[in-house]
């Protein structure tokens, strides 16, 4: 396992994806959702981030997929209010396709890291 959760290539890539989000939450959505879909956006995608620290911190296989699959549940509601940002017009199709695709390589690493976790606890090999 990396020493330090920063090391995950799963935690860079939805700290990418949580940094972009927070740019665009910043700079096209209306004061009036300063405190609503503006701060759930921030939360659950920094939830994200926050849950693969912690999971790694455990230093437990079952904590930290447990902690692996809290993360997936708050990058699935990042994207439903991406969604519903789409919806109120506050980004574009473009952007939120682009941000699917984000989206994606996140699921796919954070799915991979706890079939690995996984495999790690039942002694299998990566090979």
């Amino acid at each position: 396992m990396a020493s330090s959760f920063t090391d995950l290539d799963v935690y860079k890539k939805c700290r990418a994806f949580r940094k972009e989000m927070s740019a665009v939450v910043k700079t096209h959505f209306p004061s009036e959702e300063k405190y609503l879909l503006r701060s759930q956006i921030l939360d659950a995608s920094r939830s994200v981030t926050a849950n693969l620290a912690e999971g790694h911190g455990r230093f437990y296989y079952q904590d930290t997929v447990r902690f692996c699959r809290i993360a997936r549940g708050s990058l699935e509601e990042s994207m439903e209010h991406l969604i519903t940002a789409y919806d109120e017009n506050y980004i574009t199709s473009e952007e939120l396709k682009s941000f699917k695709s984000r989206y994606d390589g996140c699921l796919k690493l954070i799915n991979g890291y706890i079939n690995y976790l996984k495999r790690t606890k039942r002694g299998e090999s990566d090979t």
